[in-house]
């Protein structure tokens, strides 16, 4: 079971699509890469080549 991560201030912001997009504090906070292609990727995923840095 996945621990609940609270939000805060700056661990994201709305798009103008109003999307929510998580920045690289709240990433970190979680802990672990997804594999996504979050736009802020704190752990150098690139789904283009689906390869981890």
């Amino acid at each position: 079971m996945k621990k609940i991560i609270p939000l805060e201030e700056g661990d994201f912001y709305l798009t103008p699509e109003g999307y929510r997009c998580f920045t690289e504090q709240y990433l970190l906070k979680r802990g672990y890469c997804c594999e996504s292609g979050c736009r802020h990727c704190p752990y150098g995923f690139d789904k283009t080549k689906n390869y981890k840095n």
